[in-house]
């Protein structure tokens, strides 16, 4: 359990962070073919002292506009392409080159005993040290055979971070940013293996391969600030930058942090980026009939008065996905609601419930008129 942050002073972290990075003394990152380094120092990918934990120049930092849920951890995302390559534009989405390195680094804010706080994420181009703890570091790479997904986890001292194919897991302390100590929470935190990794990032099954999911093109038409502080759509920082041929049309993905918008684009809109990777019509749920991505044909086919197929005790004797009016009779509602591993959605990426996000889907199903679908929710009375 990490209650206090071990720290080595800060002459000594400093001559381990230049050992460390000795080996691309010209700070420039580096793709080796079907290269699987142990230490993530070896990609060349960031600077490192005791203060900081920064990308290169060369790289750039990318914020999806519908992020996923990964127990309250913040995630500083990047992308690089080596030189002299291009991503193309494959019909509307991102065919990123052989070479390319998309990584994606947890940490979690912490107060003066090294416990982790729940707060909101501004999105920096950097991590402070004096008040971050890093978690671990996911690397995809883009290798001629497809996409390869690296699971980096940081030593105590943050100094480097090694390569774990099997995953870990690690016992953290989270205190919320506006209570005391004595309610902290006690959680698990799991880093994914590879095959986890895969499981996700393969969106069509079997045979669809892994891809990115927060890299592309409907993800990064979002606007964010770069570099040099311009806010515009980051699919024309890639252009801008000589790294994406052109700049797809139409709009961004909707965000369920985007309160313009109604509540069930919201609502659907979580459940796309919670679910949507596996109850999709060629996802690793596709024989669960159930389809969360927003692209659905009609509300049954996205859970409404709908039975599940094969949900056994996960469903919580609970008879469908949702019942109007009702989130407490809504299988969705309540597998999003348990921390059970044979209950919880989704099944990975999370040992804590996300309130702000089960918040938004309770809402949008207790806002759907109860009537629908009475009948069938009367077979189903409260417990």
């Amino acid at each position: 359990m990490f209650k206090t942050v071990t720290r080595t002073p800060y002459g000594a972290a400093l001559a381990i962070a230049l050992f460390l990075l000795a080996g691309c003394a010209e700070k420039t990152p580096h793709f080796v073919p079907d290269a699987r380094p142990q230490r993530l120092s070896e990609w060349g990918l960031f600077e490192l002292d005791s203060q900081r934990f920064a990308p290169l120049p060369a790289l750039e930092v990318v914020r999806p506009a519908n992020p996923l849920f990964t127990d309250y951890a913040h995630k500083l995302r990047t992308v690089w392409m080596p030189e002299d390559t291009q991503a193309t534009l494959v019909d509307g989405e991102i065919d990123y080159p052989v070479g390319t390195i998309i990584s994606k680094t947890f940490y979690y804010p912490t107060d003066a005993s090294g416990n982790v706080i729940k707060v909101a994420d501004a999105g920096p181009q950097e991590i402070d040290l004096n008040k971050a703890r890093l978690i671990e570091t996911r690397v995809l790479v883009r290798q001629a055979k497809g996409w390869d997904a690296l699971p980096y986890v940081w030593n105590e001292e943050e100094t480097e971070a090694f390569l774990r194919v099997a995953g870990t897991s690690l016992s953290l302390t989270m205190i919320d940013a506006k209570t005391p100590d004595e309610d902290a929470t006690r959680f698990g935190y799991f880093v994914p293996n590879e095959n986890q990794c895969s499981g996700c990032h393969t969106t069509e099954h079997p045979d669809g391969g892994m891809h990115p999911l927060g890299a592309i093109a409907s993800q990064l038409t979002a606007a964010a600030a770069d570099r040099e502080g311009h806010v515009r759509p980051q699919v024309e920082t890639l252009v801008a930058r000589g790294w994406l041929d052109k700049a797809p049309e139409g709009p961004a993905i909707k965000s369920f942090e985007d309160t313009s918008l109604t509540l069930e684009e919201r609502a659907f809109a979580y459940l796309n980026m919670q679910c949507g990777h596996c109850h999709n019509p060629k996802g690793a749920a596709d024989t669960s009939g159930l389809i969360l991505t927003g692209n659905h044909e009609s509300l049954t086919n996205a859970g409404v008065c709908k039975p599940p197929v094969a949900a056994g005790g996960g469903a919580g004797d609970l008879q469908y996905s949702i019942v109007p009016g009702d989130p407490d009779r809504s299988i969705i509602h309540y597998r999003l609601s348990s921390t059970k591993p044979d209950e919880m959605m989704p099944e990975l990426g999370r040992s804590l419930v996300h309130e702000e996000g089960v918040a938004l889907v309770r809402a949008w199903i207790s806002s759907l008129p109860a009537g629908s679908c009475n009948s069938l929710a009367a077979l189903n009375p409260p417990q």
